[in-house]
């Protein structure tokens, strides 16, 4: 595909769409008790437009997570504002989703009942609550699963009730940290395409973390690099201009996801040799 064909196949963001999240100069510090002040995430700025499917991939302990959290009003920076569609983010946000790396399923409860329990706990009828659970369960290809129990589903199969139990409540933004990571190589890009197919449907804003430079890439419209912690922040912010629809496999037989994989891991890979020191000497940092 030629770039000009690219261009008109993208469906980015419009560029004039207001913004979802707005991190402006955020800096986000821990107090240790007995040592001193640990400092992060340094001022830093991330702004997420309406629609827009942003990835944040940095080096272990760099601070990607701590964003996030910061997003979803789980912590609260040190310095710097957080803005929900143009409104200080003061506690919890609800208009978020939080999908975690580890789901948060009841054991004792069945997939329709795991699904059904984010609306029945903001007061819906259980009998309509069990409706629009059997639909979205439906939607992520569990229709013959809703009476499984999470011990009798695999992996991949947990993680789909686990993304029907945050979507089911339509959040407007999406908050994702490693919600695949747990997952084989395959069911992670079977996963990565269910997400997009999810997502087309209504572009809900999504902020999604991962170590993942290729998964990052075959999902976004933009990948985000933070520097190596301590004191870390963005340092690089790269558009993704590959067609959608997309495969989240498939993808990364184009051309043009190579050419991209390698202008940003070029600078990634220089973060990652910072977060290991001495560890690296001798091993040449690759993709």
């Amino acid at each position: 595909m030629n770039a000009a064909a690219r261009a008109t196949t993208a469906e980015a963001p419009h560029a004039g769409a207001s913004l979802a999240v707005a991190l402006d100069d955020i800096a986000i510090s821990f107090a240790v008790k007995g040592r001193p002040v640990f400092n992060a995430v340094a001022p830093t700025s991330l702004h997420m437009r309406e629609g827009e499917f942003v990835a944040i991939v940095g080096p272990t302990g760099c601070g990607k997570s701590t964003l996030l959290n910061a997003t979803a009003g789980l912590l609260a920076p040190a310095g710097g504002t957080v803005s929900i569609f143009g409104e200080k983010l003061i506690g919890l946000n609800a208009r978020a989703g939080y999908l975690f790396q580890q789901d948060a399923l009841m054991p004792w409860k069945t997939a329709l009942d795991n699904v059904a329990i984010a609306l029945e706990i903001g007061g819906m009828a259980r009998a309509q609550a069990h409706a629009q659970a059997q639909d979205w369960l439906k939607r992520v290809g569990l229709a013959r699963f809703t009476e499984r129990y999470p011990h009798e589903l695999s992996g991949g199969q947990r993680k789909r009730v686990a993304l029907a139990q945050m979507l089911i409540r339509q959040p407007k933004i999406l908050l994702m940290d490693e919600p695949f990571g747990p997952l084989d190589a395959q069911t992670r890009q079977i996963m990565g395409t269910l997400l997009l197919r999810l997502w087309a449907q209504d572009r809900k804003a999504v902020m999604f973390v991962t170590h993942d430079l290729e998964e990052a890439i075959a999902l976004s419209d933009r990948v985000v690099i933070m520097s190596a912690g301590p004191e870390a922040r963005i340092i690089g912010d790269y558009p993704i201009d590959l067609a959608r629809p997309r495969d989240a496999a498939e993808i990364r037989l184009d051309p043009r996801f190579h050419e991209l994989h390698r202008t940003i891991w070029n600078q990634l890979k220089t973060e990652v040799a910072k977060t290991y020191g001495d560890d690296m000497d001798g091993v040449e940092v690759s993709s």
